[in-house]
């Protein structure tokens, strides 16, 4: 699956896998000699997702808990490393570089995190926090490390003058700033949002999503944002990938996959999603509860809950591909 339009993406997956393994422990093994019949667990976070994302473009992955999405952007960013597939950064591959270099190019992609009261370090001030690290890989000299990070407080709309504080002395909408001016101070290319404004009363949320789109703007920045919320997503993003037990299930330009949606699963999520009217309507949820990532189903992952399921559903997997010029969806339904 590509980015839509021309140009070369400046991130790439392709085919990105990731499982995380719990090996058998001392007593399961002594179980097993014993007849036990133990085996070690695998759950499937990630399986086989391509994602392009082109430079200044923002984009949405939504999904339930538990889908693989926060996975994604640790995979995205190189915080975990991938069990199968490829990184690219502007086409190049990035297996086997130096470490010299795997440290540059890491400073060029940074991570907001979800929780602003965890993701600081409670025992730092802010000073050191957003300062450590751009002083760390001589990108600013120690003495001006203070006017530096004056600069990147202003940036994101807080007083410098609050840089000797510690976290705890912060509001939740301000800590979400800081964790922020933390990302940006090591002048990165590519942010990976992960909830960032999940944890955050909806009038903070809408202004630190307008900081983002202005930090956008100013800094030619790249998104991929990370979020449950279908309209922040519709808000900020100019693409949205849909993603369900690990796989991407669609994808395409936010207005066209909104006003239709083509997966079953899509089609779920936005029934009612951001919709205020007057007209009664009938709210049927998505039936059952997400798979076990230890044990996905065979076949297409949301056949036990779709409506719409098949034979073939519960044997094939479907293939993503084009519906339509940047469309993308992996449903049976558009085999005919």
């Amino acid at each position: 699956m590509s980015a839509a339009g021309p140009g070369v993406p400046l991130v790439e997956l392709v085919r990105v896998s990731k499982q995380f393994v719990k090996s058998l422990d001392v007593a399961a093994r002594i179980g097993n000699v014993l007849g036990a019949g133990l085996k070690q667990e695998i759950v499937h976070a990630v399986d086989g997702v391509d994602l392009a994302i082109l430079p200044r473009e923002v984009v949405g992955l939504v999904g339930e808990s538990g889908c693989g999405k926060s996975t994604l952007g640790r995979l995205a960013v190189g915080l975990l490393p991938l069990s199968a597939g490829e990184r690219r950064w502007q086409g190049k591959s990035l297996a086997g570089q130096t470490p010299e270099a795997a440290r540059a190019q890491q400073l060029k992609m940074q991570m907001i995190f979800q929780d602003p009261y965890a993701s600081l370090n409670p025992r730092m001030r802010v000073v050191d926090i957003v300062g450590e690290a751009p002083v760390a890989h001589r990108m600013v000299a120690a003495r001006a490390q203070s006017e530096y990070v004056a600069e990147q407080l202003h940036r994101v709309g807080l007083d410098g003058s609050l840089m000797r504080r510690y976290p705890h002395q912060f509001s939740g909408g301000q800590r979400a700033r800081i964790g922020i001016a933390r990302a940006l101070a090591v002048k990165p290319e590519f942010l990976v949002c992960d909830e960032s404004v999940a944890a955050l009363d909806v009038s903070i949320q809408a202004q630190v999503l307008n900081l983002f789109m202005d930090l956008r703007s100013a800094l030619h920045l790249t998104y991929l944002f990370i979020s449950h919320d279908l309209g922040v997503v519709e808000h900020i993003s100019d693409r949205v990938v849909i993603m369900y037990l690990g796989r991407v299930v669609e994808s395409g330009p936010t207005p066209e996959l909104y006003a239709a949606p083509n997966h079953p699963y899509t089609q779920a999520l936005l029934t009612e999603a951001g919709k205020v009217e007057p007209v009664k309507r009938t709210f049927v949820p998505i039936k059952g509860e997400i798979p076990s990532p230890l044990a996905p189903p065979p076949g297409c992952h949301f056949h036990p809950r779709c409506p719409r399921a098949m034979a073939i559903c519960r044997t094939t997997a479907p293939a993503l591909r084009e519906i339509a010029p940047g469309r993308w969806s992996s449903c049976h339904l558009n085999d005919a």
